[in-house]
């Protein structure tokens, strides 16, 4: 089972290894204190926007137009072969295991990790 969480929260008793598919590590936090500090235990920016994807969205006021240019874009990135080879894995690994996956956005609604979660429902995913 995934579960879609906010990186840096606490952790669910049974939510198994944390997966981060943000673009860059946290700033000022050393790698080894990631997983004590509840951010993340693995790191997956192949499943993060492009840099210039997320340079476009941050430069603009999040409005309900530029949210669904985002999503398009996102969602494009998404389809590319890599990274529908780790959504894949996921989704068969959901079946089997708990785990989480996370981005650092206070506003999980207009966030990447919202569209994320789409796209593992549509891979078959076991989201919760």
């Amino acid at each position: 089972m995934i579960r879609i969480v906010r990186l840096g929260g606490p952790r669910a008793a049974d939510e198994g290894l944390r997966l981060g598919t943000v673009r860059r590590p946290p700033r000022g936090v050393p790698k080894a204190e990631y997983a004590r500090r509840d951010f993340y235990d693995v790191w997956v920016p192949e499943l993060a926007p492009s840099p210039a994807l997320f340079s476009w969205i941050k430069a603009r006021a999040l409005t309900d137009a530029n949210w669904r240019t985002y999503a398009r874009r996102y969602r494009a990135e998404m389809r590319q072969p890599a990274a529908q080879r780790l959504i894949a894995l996921l989704a068969a690994l959901s079946a089997r295991t708990n785990f989480s996956v996370g981005c650092y956005c206070e506003n999980a609604s207009r966030c990447h990790r919202s569209l994320l979660r789409e796209l593992l429902l549509e891979a078959g995913a076991k989201v919760s």
